[in-house]
């Protein structure tokens, strides 16, 4: 039978999504019979019995019962073989592996009548402790006397509760290994680089693996070198981390072993090939310390690394300056950048926090020869199904996703000061886009403890704090901030093409390679192949391009300054998780200054609200500008920098963006705040951020915030069309400013006006109709947009200008976009686009009023009619396309299926398949907070 292959690279991990013809389901049944063991997973460890370890609300929970949240698709992500064949034969599930994804699909109709009483209709209630009528099982893992496990009935969440901090940690690895053990180990080896030689050799595994290699090509050595420099640089908390680490690797490995003597360990080790189901032949092997930092690299890479993309920043304003002239050209390039858009939405208010700003005279740039730029290879000695079509595609995009600056942002978070609530005390609504998989990156727990006190969600095989969630009286979140902490330097060769000149001195690269081979397995039938990762490295970081400057031959290099520091961060955690630590605002913003990712962190206890930005900024030379490579000289360095421990510098805490009890806090991976340049284009004057600013700023003028308003707020921004709600309207005015005689553009504007009417949303007609309201609407303006973006600029900018800003800014990112950082059928939309450039220029031919204009105007030479002609001549061809030809179809909806082309689907990164659920814009971990009291 034919694979089935996606478009969004961590879904398209090769497992079991057919097996092969000879499994029908009589001899499913059959082996299933056999296979089917006297041990379920619950009895890795022995029950405690008699023994009430439950509370109904537990004595240092300040919530009164408001706080929730909700994860899906289930807490359960492990399956053993028996239950991912009965799932891929009849579509049964394993306990808790999707019960909370119908109530999370459901808020997307349900939020409209939505009270503080229905609220955990659609959220799990995330108090403190089990009600002892809600508990499902009590156990001791490995026997242990100080530590247990407690999952309640609903939803199958470990609340772990020690009475030793090494019971405490060993039950939270234990716990986290029932949960996910094969999708940590499917991320250690991706950060590793060694996926495909692990679960095969799909292309998109391929694809995987070299898009996190290529940016952290790390050694054995440099793993551990990070623990010891971690533990080193912060006392005590650094050898209580250390301790942490221990005992949590230790519960995993407990659970590993008893796993597999009991032969309930996740079913993909089978069908992958690493155990025998009959003999039970094989080894799952142990995690060790470096393992949590391979899986560290990934995390940090998907959410928290912003920067980069300055070779192609350089290539577009290259090609500015040679169709317009220097000074043209570059204010053009400007225009179009947006660095600190006035009209942009900013989560800081009326504050300016300068950074990475523009400099007045630029120093040390080394802007590449036009035509001089080639991209590194990074994959050599391709053999076998590694040398197919297939492959060379996954790993150019998979060297696309790496090198921009427009990384995987997400996230959101709304939060609404006391002075502006029902109550008085602070609501908030928050929490991580982290994508849909299956089993989920991010599980649920409790944990508490000697020094630990707070249940939520953590990032699988990381979990030995909570990394997002509430602590006794407080609750905190974060979104991806994108800060620029990634340069882009350019070493001069010298000798050959593998040496360069550092500091006046002609000095050999290294040379880091990773040997993969695969062969098939049930699981992943692509062919035997084999091929090598080879990254050149030099003290300026890995080298990502070559080119010429000024004739001299050059490697560009990008330096991160997380670089060999992805382990710092667990300080900041593990201070999040100390009631001692955080007992206020202030303490918070303490807290999370040790965290070296690039985040917008919020809180919200029962008294105050509070922000701050997190991140190593680099305090970079005068002059130079961090939009474009630089010389590799000293005179260019980070200031500080030592090449040897790559640190340097840093901007202080209070030049983050920073703020404590602000009237209302809102980010959905916007601009921080005046000033403050973020390293993706797009922050300008629309931004998805607008669909929450609009609606929680109307809430808290009129005052008496509730945490359903809150949520209703967050769910209508989740539903609501960006084009539709803030761009839409001025286009209809440019076409309605004659009256429309075309029947075909006169439908259409109808269409488009009676759905903006209706709100401008992508909703169902009812829940579970699988068909949206307005559905012509819909399809003319998805079909309309990039006719229109393409008409309106690219006579002004020219074929190869536009072709360059485009690979800046994608020019649209709906729902059923494939492209982009995040894919398509995975939730997170209108992050990237040109709604501003479109925004800001039919404004400008309307003769409104514009802050920080485009360069000039662009649709129509800036002639109304004309650009009323071009816009009508547009949405006719808009109107005239088919829903198939609008909605082509994917592996996995049918051409013309809009529902399904916009809808979401729990990727599968296991053998365990779920059902698809209505499009929704939010986050995939999600709280919803009001503490009543504080300590």
């Amino acid at each position: 039978m034919p694979r089935r292959h996606s478009r969004n690279a961590p879904d398209r991990l090769r497992t079991p999504g057919r097996f092969p013809g000879f499994l029908k389901t009589a001899s499913v049944c059959a082996l299933i019979a056999g296979l089917l063991s006297p041990l379920s997973t619950a009895a890795a460890a022995p029950a405690v019995a008699g023994t009430d370890v439950a509370e109904v609300t537990a004595a240092n929970d300040h919530c009164g019962g408001q706080c929730s949240d909700i994860l899906p698709p289930g807490q359960n992500g492990n399956a053993t073989l028996a239950q991912i064949l009965l799932n891929q034969a009849f579509g049964t599930m394993p306990e808790h592996a999707s019960d909370q994804l119908g109530p999370y699909a459901a808020l997307a109709t349900g939020h409209t009548g939505l009270t503080n009483a229905t609220i955990n209709t659609f959220f799990n209630d995330a108090s403190f402790g089990v009600p002892s009528d809600q508990v499902a099982s009590t156990v001791a893992p490995a026997g242990r006397g100080d530590v247990t496990i407690v999952r309640d009935k609903k939803t199958g969440v470990p609340h772990i509760t020690g009475t030793t901090r090494y019971g405490t940690e060993f039950g939270a690895g234990y716990a986290a290994a029932q949960d996910r053990l094969w999708l940590m180990d499917v991320f250690r080896h991706v950060g590793r680089g060694q996926l495909t030689s692990f679960a095969g050799g799909a292309p998109s595994n391929q694809g995987l693996e070299q898009q996190f290699w290529r940016n952290a090509p790390y050694t054995e050595a440099d793993l551990q070198a990070q623990i010891d420099n971690a533990v080193a640089s912060n006392g005590e908390r650094g050898r209580q981390a250390l301790a942490d680490a221990n005992a949590y690797l230790d519960g995993i490995n407990a659970y590993i072993d008893a796993s597999d003597r009991g032969r309930y360990f996740p079913g993909e080790y089978v069908l992958t090939g690493h155990k025998d189901s009959v003999t039970n032949a094989g080894k799952i092997e142990h995690f060790k310390q470096t393992d949590l930092v391979a899986l560290g690299s990934v995390i940090g890479a998907l959410f928290g690394s912003g920067g980069g993309g300055e070779v192609g920043n350089a290539i577009s304003l290259l090609a500015a300056q040679e169709k317009f002239g220097v000074a043209e050209g570059t204010k053009l390039w400007e225009s179009f950048r947006e660095r600190n858009d006035p009209e942009a939405v900013v989560t800081v208010h009326d504050k300016s926090f300068p950074y990475a700003t523009k400099p007045a005279d630029p120093q040390g740039e080394a802007l590449p020869d036009a035509g001089s730029v080639t991209e590194e290879q990074l994959v050599h000695d391709r053999t076998g199904s590694a040398a197919g079509s297939a492959a060379s595609g996954a790993s150019a995009t998979a060297a696309a996703t790496a090198m921009t600056s427009a990384k995987r942002g997400m996230s959101n978070a709304l939060v609404v000061s006391g002075e502006h609530t029902a109550s008085g005390h602070p609501v908030a609504v928050f929490g991580p886009q982290t994508g849909y998989f299956a089993p989920q990156l991010l599980l649920l727990q409790e944990i508490q403890g000697p020094g630990i006190s707070a249940r939520g969600a953590s990032f699988a095989g990381l979990s030995m704090y909570v990394e997002l969630g509430r602590g006794q009286d407080y609750a905190w979140s974060a979104t991806t901030s994108g800060q620029d902490i990634i340069d882009t330097y350019a070493v001069e060769l010298c000798q050959d093409d593998q040496h360069y000149l550092y500091r006046g001195t002609c000095t050999a690269m290294e040379k880091i390679e990773q040997k993969n081979a695969w062969k098939p397995t049930t699981a992943d039938g692509t062919p035997a192949g084999s091929y090598t990762m080879r990254v050149w490295r030099t003290k300026y970081g890995p080298v990502t391009h070559r080119a010429t400057v000024g004739g001299k031959k050059v490697a560009y290099t990008t330096l991160r300054s997380s670089y060999l520091h992805e382990a710092d961060s667990i300080i900041g955690f593990q201070m999040l998780n100390d009631p001692d630590f955080v007992k206020g605002p202030e303490d918070f913003q303490k807290a999370v200054q040790h965290i070296n990712y690039t985040f917008n962190w919020f809180y919200a206890d029962s008294e105050h609200t509070a922000y701050y930005n997190s991140g190593d900024n680099p305090v970079r030379a005068a002059g130079v500008d961090a939009e474009f490579p630089v010389w590799a000289q000293q005179a260019y360095e980070w200031r500080g920098w030592d090449p040897a421990t790559n640190t340097a510098q840093y901007t202080p805490p209070s030049e983050h963006p920073n703020s404590i009890d602000q009237d209302y806090y809102i980010s959905w991976n916007n601009k921080q705040a005046k000033d403050y340049t973020t390293a993706p284009w797009g922050d300008g004057s629309v931004h998805r951020g607008n669909l929450l600013e609009n609606r929680v700023r109307k809430l808290v003028a009129a005052g008496g915030v509730t945490r359903a308003a809150l949520v209703k707020a967050m769910a209508e921004a989740g539903l609501a069309d960006l084009r539709a709600e803030d761009v839409l309207p001025d286009l209809l005015k440019v076409v309605n400013s004659s009256a429309v005689t075309d029947p075909t553009a006169a439908a259409a504007v109808t269409r488009l006006q009676t759905w903006l009417t209706a709100g401008g949303k992508r909703t169902e007609t009812s829940a579970g109709s699988k068909t949206y309201a307005n559905a012509d609407a819909i399809r003319v303006l998805d079909a309309w947009w990039p006719l229109l973006v393409k008409a309106a600029f690219e006579p002004g900018l020219g074929s190869e200008l536009y072709g360059a800003m485009t690979a800046n800014l994608p020019i649209d990112e709906s729902p059923s976009a494939a492209h982009g950082p995040t894919g398509a059928h995975a939730g997170s939309s209108f992050q990237y686009g040109w709604w501003s450039y479109v925004d800001k220029d039919i404004r400008a031919v309307l003769g409104e009023s514009v802050q920080g204009p485009l360069d000039r105007k662009y649709c129509g030479g800036g002639s109304l009619s004309a650009c009323r002609d071009l816009l009508i001549g547009t949405l006719k061809e808009a109107a005239g396309k088919t829903a198939a030809q609008v909605y082509p179809g994917d592996d996995q909806c049918a051409a013309g299926d809009q529902w399904c082309a916009d809808s979401i689907v729990q990727r599968t990164l296991g053998g365990i398949k779920h059902g698809r659920i209505s499009w929704q814009n939010r986050p995939t971990y999600q709280q919803v907070v009001e503490f009543t009291s504080h300590r």
